[in-house]
């Protein structure tokens, strides 16, 4: 078999102008593309290498503030359970003074009432002692009653003979007042009894019906009272003794 030389070294001839038509035409071109493609690649490398970079430091900086914000979290929890244990106990502290000002306001309170019910209590009594004795007084009086009141006054006149001479220095009269008419024998006890005490001062008798049972006498500026009003122990014990002997009687109208 003979090679044709002519044939092989055209087509020698045309590979190498291929190749060179190649290399002139298609090759550089497509070379320059993968080196502009290799250098986008690394650019984008080179950016997603920083955006990598930035991604990391962003959650560095979130875990960070992530930690940080937990423990500002605990800082105000702890600062606001303080701030409600304060206000807690202020709040405590206060009902605690309100209830204890109260406490003491309401004993003042109930002392107050107790001490107006006692007052109350004790002058409602008084009253009615007072009416009860006048109107047992009233109802039981007798000569025997009115000798002992007549008594009474003569016993207590004795003891205030300095008193009563200096009231009579300038009295022109002494006026012995009783709720009823004293009788003759006890008027003349008191009239008595009187005289060397004040003498020259003349002595007179009169009733008054809205004076309590007993006597007063008046001289000069003094005035001294023996009435139910003033004597209710005495007055009582007195009608007590009555009652128990078991005696009464009306009121008389002795004339005198």
């Amino acid at each position: 078999m003979s090679i044709d030389w002519v044939t092989v070294l055209a087509q020698i001839a045309n590979f190498l102008v291929l190749v060179w038509l190649l290399k002139r035409f298609l090759y550089k071109p497509i070379l320059n593309g993968i080196d502009s493609r290799e250098a986008e690649i690394a650019e984008q490398m080179g950016e997603a290498a920083r955006i990598q970079q930035k991604a990391e430091a962003v959650e560095a900086d979130f875990v960070a503030k992530k930690q940080q914000l937990l423990v500002d979290q605990a800082a105000l929890a702890d600062r606001v359970r303080q701030e409600a244990e304060q206000q807690r106990n202020a709040l405590l502290a206060e009902a605690r003074e309100k209830l204890e000002q109260e406490r003491l306001d309401s004993q003042a309170h109930l002392a107050r009432e107790r001490e107006r019910f006692t007052t109350e209590l004790y002058k409602a009594s008084a009253e009615t002692l007072y009416q009860l004795a006048g109107r047992a007084l009233h109802d039981l009086a007798d000569e025997r009653l009115e000798e002992h009141i007549a008594r009474h006054v003569v016993s207590q006149l004795a003891p205030l003979s300095e008193e009563l001479a200096a009231a009579a220095g300038n009295a022109e009269e002494a006026v012995a007042t009783t709720h009823a008419p004293l009788t003759e024998g006890a008027r003349r006890k008191v009239k008595v009894a009187l005289e060397p005490l004040v003498p020259g001062i003349p002595l007179r008798f009169t009733t008054d019906d809205s004076q309590s049972p007993g006597l007063v006498l008046r001289i000069g500026s003094i005035q001294l009272d023996w009435t139910v009003d003033s004597y209710t122990d005495e007055l009582v014990g007195l009608l007590e003794e009555r009652l128990a002997s078991g005696e009464s009687g009306r009121v008389h109208d002795h004339g005198g």
